[in-house]
């Protein structure tokens, strides 16, 4: 059975940054599509950053220019740098081998047979 450890998580004021991994367990990444999605209480998953299979990324519109994910499929791990955060950057962010992303022009996404996802490691934004 796989399943992601996600870490990097923390407190931190408006316009600074963090550095997300999740390390995939049980399964080998490489060429799979994996996304890194946001969880707020009360509402709804939301896909922020996603590697296609094929390595296209693919980001929300509040997170493009802001956020970058990437991967090291050597080291089966992926990463998500998050810079000038904001409040509403704030939830637990988890990983998924999913892409699934909602932007202004429309919708993206892209599933291979696997459903693993981690617990996630929590972001505060907050002065």
């Amino acid at each position: 059975q796989g399943q992601f450890v996600e870490s990097g998580g923390g407190l931190v004021q408006p316009g600074g940054s963090l550095r997300l991994s999740c390390v995939a367990s049980g399964f080998e990444l490489e060429g799979y599509a994996v996304g890194w999605f946001r969880q707020v209480p009360g509402e709804e998953d939301e896909g922020v950053a996603c590697l296609r299979s094929l390595g296209n990324a693919h980001y929300t519109d509040a997170a493009e220019g802001r956020f970058t994910i990437s991967r090291n499929d050597a080291e089966n791990t992926v990463y998500l740098q998050m810079d000038s955060l904001r409040l509403e950057d704030s939830g637990v962010y988890y990983c998924k081998t999913q892409c699934a992303i909602r932007y202004r022009g429309g919708y993206t996404s892209e599933y291979n047979g696997l459903d693993y996802r981690g617990n996630g490691t929590l972001v505060t934004v907050s002065s």
